[in-house]
């Protein structure tokens, strides 16, 4: 498995998504559905997109999590990435959210699966934070670099600098943080927006940034790893050409293969020459999500990586002969002493 792309991810398949009201003040990329389109319309259509996504995905060989979720108080449930992360080591982070209406988003089912099929040593909570009006919002405030163990984030109502230093101390990584914004200066609302990390290339609106010095500061951080940087403007952002993710997939016969998961609308969006360096280290897949891309977020969001190790179904597992001895009916220890059950 890669270290930046995960072979695993969870999506959340939303019945009752509509572009979120609560969200809209600060999320620029936000829209409106159609004019005289039912809500009803709207989550049909998104449903249909969240299922071509998967199917996709599977397509390549990326193993997919699909969680049902009907409640209608969840609009936004569709974005997992911005509850939850998990980290090469067995480390699942949980996260406060800047939307009161998306704070239960978060599901313990979710997390059950992760310990259930996944090596997970420990889950650190940091949604605590909520009632202090703190809030980072996982891997949408954040843009993870997993092999140089850095954390791009661009400063916002949404990405608060002091719990990204406590996250960067719990997890080991480098915050680098920076201010971000449009053209009419509203600073951009998810750093995931911006930019995309993958193993051999990066994408990032640097025009965005608009300190100079600390423009270049973020793109020497980025080539001094050995990537590609492509450069996006401010243009192919709006049309969610920076909110991709990088996957490990697997062939038929069994070999790995890198994929960029990204909407056919942000694909459309790069020029030929960006598409040329894309694929010199993975192929672009790319699926047709306008219903989604109406709530201000693109494939990148409904992707909740799995960096974690997977664990074998108990069946498959070779047991110690002190752990066989237990599961036995009339359990024997190695030292030969009965163990009681009711004990």
């Amino acid at each position: 498995m890669s270290a930046q792309a995960p072979s695993a991810v969870i999506l959340v398949r939303a019945t009752s998504f509509v572009p979120n009201p609560a969200t809209a003040a600060d999320n620029a990329f936000q829209s409106d559905a159609p004019e005289g389109q039912t809500d009803f319309t709207t989550s049909e259509k998104a449903l249909q997109e969240m299922d071509a996504l998967a199917a996709a995905l599977r397509e390549v060989g990326v193993r997919v999590h699909v969680f049902d979720d009907d409640d209608h108080t969840r609009p936004d449930s569709v974005f997992p990435n911005n509850w939850v992360s998990t980290h090469a080591g067995g480390t699942v982070a949980v996260y406060p959210m800047y939307a009161s209406n998306r704070r239960h988003e978060r599901r313990a089912d979710v997390l059950e699966m992760l310990k259930s099929e996944y090596r997970v040593q420990a889950i650190v909570d940091y949604s605590g934070l909520e009632p202090d009006g703190i809030f980072l919002e996982g891997t949408g405030a954040m843009v993870l670099d997993h092999v140089s163990r850095v954390a791009y984030t661009a400063r916002s109502h949404r990405a608060d600098v002091a719990v990204l230093e406590r996250f960067c101390t719990d997890f080991n990584y480098e915050p680098m943080a920076f201010d971000a914004v449009d053209s009419d200066g509203v600073p951009v609302y998810h750093t995931n927006v911006i930019a995309c990390i993958g193993t051999d290339v990066a994408m990032i609106a640097l025009e965005m940034i608009p300190d100079e010095h600390r423009r270049q500061q973020v793109r020497e951080r980025l080539e001094v790893t050995g990537r590609t940087v492509i450069e996006l403007t401010e243009q192919q952002v709006h049309e969610f050409a920076g909110n991709a993710v990088e996957l490990c997939g697997r062939t038929g016969d069994g070999r790995r293969r890198y994929v960029m998961a990204m909407s056919a609308r942000a694909r459309r969006s790069l020029t030929p020459e960006q598409v040329a360096l894309i694929e010199e280290s993975c192929e672009i897949v790319a699926v047709d999500i306008p219903t989604i891309e109406l709530a201000g977020g693109s494939v990148r969001c409904m992707i909740a990586g799995v960096h974690l190790d997977h664990r074998r179904p108990l069946a498959e597992a070779e047991l110690t002969a002190a752990v066989a001895a237990i599961n036995e009916d009339h359990p024997v220890t190695p030292d030969g002493r009965f163990v009681d059950g009711n004990a």
